[in-house]
């Protein structure tokens, strides 16, 4: 048993009396038996210079412990000897455990030796199986990886980029960290990001590739979607121009029908050519699945954001390519071209908008399309201000309304292209005056002033139906020969032209009542242009009686299409008759048919003129009255039933008695003048009755027109004979001083003035005055209507 002995703490007790170096000494000695650290001691002994009284000490405590330790042993001796045989002992026990033990291990051993055996064999067979199983493990996680880049290497080859993507990303998820073979795993490392680089460069060259077809396709697109603009204006057209034929058949049988267009919308059809159907490829190939493959395999590089600057930069640069205007060509050749591309750039950009899965933004689309506006405004104002043509500048607008047919059915604000084609309005229709102005010119130069020979119905329908200038509307036997010469159906398409062009830059323009403008510029042409052109004709260019009276025939001709030329701009302007025959004007040719009448009155008085200078002839003092009229009427009224006879052919009646009103009122001038004029000294009343006589004649074949004219007309055709009439009553009047009465006057006399009363009255001599003699027979008894006459000469001169 072991004793555990537990080691007293020794504190030094000082004695009264002692000295400082006995002190010392019980320090240390309490400091060794405590097992302190005599540190402090040595160094104040050597501070001191004093290290022998250290040693001293120390020699002093060794000696006082000798006895101590002598007693120590003396105490445990007894202890040891006790130890020791239990020591003894315990070695026989030992030595009999040993025998034990050996004996038992002598028998252990031949028992486990083989069961150890096994063991080992068993733990060598289990540690095989474990590296087996590891290895088979390994091969099946190689062969899982190695299918993969299989696939991944197959997808490759037939440019699935997505799969071969998807693979790439299966290996580095669950195979990078866990593939045994570190050849292997090198190899799947390096070969990633380089399949990565190369499906990313083979998916850019593709998307090159599109987009350099892109730019062909989208000028066949533009084309073809304009053009299908085109056909559906074209329907318009056509129907409305079904729904004028039924309106004008409509109002010529005065019934009221209502009619509904049926319009079909071709927004489909254009995307259906854009679509192609379900696969997204139409008419042109326009296949957008290059852009998007490359868009999800960027998306699935982590590249998207790159991708979608890539494609806007891009794009924006072909669009600013695409609004070169090249100065070697026409722009007139090149601007379908033009317009073309720009309108399939934005119907693709539209596209992609709306499927492209944020691809390109819509601000980003607007912005482009607020540039390529600008841009088409500034070509506009450029080109237009450069054409001297009014058909090339309608060629081009009609073209530009295409545009903004096909792209406002796609979202896109036209306003400002429209804002400049209306801007151009006035010199369009300046330009077109003045295209006008010279094949009138032209027209009217080469017009033989002949009526015009036809021989077929389908001449008669091309100049005469479609202006509606006919006077019937029984279809004349062939051939037939018109009132009028070349020159009213050569105006007459030169105006139905320019009401077609100018209505058709006015439509399709944005502004949808445009009438009134129309209506203004073909004003225009009648009054400035075409009146110009027919007055000038007339005033330089006509020189006898025939080309007269043909020209005062196609002026009436005229007035019926002016009618037709207002009716026309009304049912292109979609503008109701009834409104348009409300606002009717008068007859815009006036001044042109004025000159043509008072050139062919010029031209009949002129030959009446021939046929008055008989007067001459005529005894003014006869002494028997003519029996049957003056030789001067007779010639005048010859020539005048032979015009009639002919101006009737092609003159209208209400033309015909404007003009023989004219030459009647003429000769009633002329006789009167005849009266007044100085080779007329003096008359008698044979005289007098003489030109009664006439007067009565020219009034009977005023009289004879009722068959042609109306009762009314002729009524008229004579009260142009009647200044001479009243003036030879006056003359003949038994009671000339009547003529002073206000009220006799106004109703017998109107037409008279009073100072050409007086000076034919004064060259009235009486029936028995002599040649030479002034007052008569002297003696004799004055004629009582002699003297009425004289007091009426007195009174008029001195009311005068």
């Amino acid at each position: 048993m072991n004793t555990i002995t537990t080691r007293r703490k020794v504190v030094p007790v000082a004695e009264n009396g002692d000295t400082a170096d006995k002190q010392d000494q019980l320090l240390l000695s309490a400091a060794i038996c405590n097992g302190e650290d005599l540190g402090s001691f040595v160094r104040k002994v050597f501070a001191s210079g004093k290290p022998e009284t250290l040693l001293l000490h120390l020699k002093r405590f060794s000696k006082s412990k000798e006895s101590e330790i002598e007693d120590v042993c003396r105490a445990h001796y007894q202890d040891f000897i006790t130890a020791v045989d239990d020591l003894r002992s315990l070695l026989s026990d030992v030595d009999s455990l040993k025998s034990s033990l050996s004996n038992s291990n002598s028998k252990l051993q031949n028992v486990a030796v083989p069961l150890l055996t096994s063991l080992d064999s068993y733990v060598e067979a289990r540690n095989k199986c474990g590296n087996i199983t590891l290895a088979i493990n390994s091969l099946n996680t190689c062969v899982r990886l190695m299918e993969l880049c299989s696939r991944a290497n197959s997808h490759l080859a037939e440019n699935n980029f997505y799969l071969a993507l998807r693979c790439l990303d299966s290996i580095e998820m669950d195979f990078q960290d866990q593939v045994p073979s570190t050849t292997l795993k090198r190899m799947v490392e390096k070969q990633i990001p380089a399949i990565r680089a190369h499906i990313e460069r083979q998916v850019n060259k593709e998307f090159g590739d599109w987009l350099v077809e892109i730019r062909t396709v989208s000028r066949n697109l533009g084309q073809l979607a304009i053009g299908q603009a085109s056909a559906g204006r074209q329907r318009e057209e056509e129907l409305r121009m079904k729904q004028r034929e039924a309106e004008e058949q409509s109002r010529l049988s005065l019934r009221d029908c209502v009619y509904a267009l049926e319009e079909e919308e071709d927004g489909d059809e254009i995307d259906g050519v854009i679509d192609g159907g379900n696969g997204g490829n139409g008419i042109l190939g326009f296949d957008l699945t290059p852009l998007y493959k490359a868009y999800h395999i960027h998306q699935t590089l982590g590249l998207g954001d790159r991708f979608r600057q890539y494609y806007f930069e891009n794009r924006k640069l072909q669009l600013t390519s695409d609004f070169q205007v090249s100065s070697m060509t026409p722009f007139l050749e090149s601007h379908q071209t033009f317009f073309a591309q720009i309108a399939g750039f934005f119907i693709v950009e539209d596209r992609v908008l709306r499927t492209g899965g944020g691809l390109i933004k819509k601000m980003e689309v607007e912005n482009l399309w607020d540039t390529a506006v600008m841009k088409m405004c500034s070509v506009l104002e450029d080109q237009f201000s450069r054409m001297q043509t009014a058909n090339h500048l309608l060629l081009i607008k009609d073209y530009v309304s295409l545009l903004g047919v096909t792209l406002r059915r796609f979202g896109y604000p036209i306003d400002a292209l429209l804002d400049v084609l209306s801007k151009h309005r006035d010199k369009y229709h300046e330009l077109l005056l003045s295209d006008c102005r010279k094949q009138m010119a032209e027209a009217l130069a080469a017009d033989k002033f002949e009526q015009m020979y036809m021989k077929k119905e389908y001449e008669y329908s091309m100049n005469v139906l479609s202006f509606q200038i006919q006077t019937s509307n029984i279809m004349p036997a062939f051939p037939y020969v018109a009132p009028f010469s070349s020159t009213v159906p050569d105006c007459c398409r030169i105006v139905r032209s320019f009401i077609e062009d100018s209505v058709s830059f006015m439509s399709h323009g944005g502004q949808l009542e445009f009438y009134d403008v129309v209506k203004k510029y073909l004003d225009r042409l009648l009054t400035e242009v075409l009146d110009g052109a027919l007055l000038k004709v007339i005033n330089n260019s006509i020189g006898g009686v025939t080309q007269a009276m043909q020209m005062a025939a196609n002026m009436a001709v005229f007035e019926r299409a002016c009618d037709f030329f207002f009716r026309h701009a009304a049912q292109l302007s979609g503008i109701p008759l009834r409104i348009a025959e409300r606002g009717r004007r008068q007859f815009p040719l006036i001044k042109a048919r004025d000159a043509a009448e008072e050139t062919l009155s010029g031209l009949l008085k002129q030959k009446v003129d021939g046929f008055l200078t008989l007067m001459e002839n005529v005894n003014w003092v006869a002494d028997e009255p003519p029996q049957g009229g003056n030789e001067y009427v007779n010639e005048v009224i010859i020539f005048l039933e032979t015009l009639i006879s002919t101006a009737q052919q092609i003159l209208p009646v209400q033309v015909l008695k404007r003009i023989m009103k004219d030459v009647l009122s003429h000769i009633s001038e002329m006789i009167i003048g005849a009266l007044l004029g100085e080779s007329v000294k003096r008359f008698n009343v044979n005289a007098i009755m003489g030109l009664d006589v006439d007067v009565r004649l020219l009034e009977s074949f005023a009289e004879n027109q009722a068959s042609l004219l109306s009762e009314t007309d002729a009524s008229q055709l004579k009260s142009a004979l009647i200044e001479s009439r009243q003036m030879v009553n006056l003359l003949l009047s038994n009671h000339p001083e009547n003529f002073l009465n206000p009220v006799i006057r106004e109703r017998s006399y109107s037409a008279l003035d009073y100072r050409k009363v007086v000076t034919i009255s004064e060259k009235l001599r009486d029936q028995s005055d002599r040649l030479f003699g002034s007052f008569g027979t002297r003696g004799a008894k004055q004629n009582p209507k002699k003297k009425s006459l004289d007091t009426l000469i007195k009174r008029l001169k001195d009311a005068n």
